[in-house]
């Protein structure tokens, strides 16, 4: 099974992690975002359904992936752009689109300010 873990942390946290890589320690598959708000800016809640959708499936058709989260083409179009852009999602040489994981761990904290 291919996990990616979603995680918040600082700029240094992601340096870090990347010195480790490099010396060859494992760090397994990482999306990383600098802040809560901007991991709920970019995964909210409708776009979150359009990565579930995707999660473990073969690449799909836009209308596709519309009709399986119950959504307007236009409105999931854009939020596929964001997502695409992002780098949370892709897009082959037919147009489909995926996410090239079977299984999301999300792992953050949450701090009082």
């Amino acid at each position: 099974m291919k996990t990616v873990t979603l995680s918040v942390q600082t700029v240094q946290n992601v340096i870090d992690s990347t010195l480790d890589a490099f010396s060859g320690k494992p760090q397994g598959s990482h999306i990383t975002f600098l802040s809560f708000d901007l991991l709920w800016k970019v995964l909210a809640p409708n776009r979150m359904h359009i990565v579930k959708c995707l999660t473990g499936s073969e690449p799909l058709a836009l209308r596709e992936v519309a009709r399986r989260v119950g959504r307007d083409v236009k409105a999931v179009h854009t939020d596929v752009q964001l997502l695409l852009g992002s780098g949370i999602l892709e897009k082959d040489k037919e147009g489909k689109i995926s996410f090239g994981y079977d299984a999301i761990h999300v792992d953050f904290m949450l701090q009082a300010a």
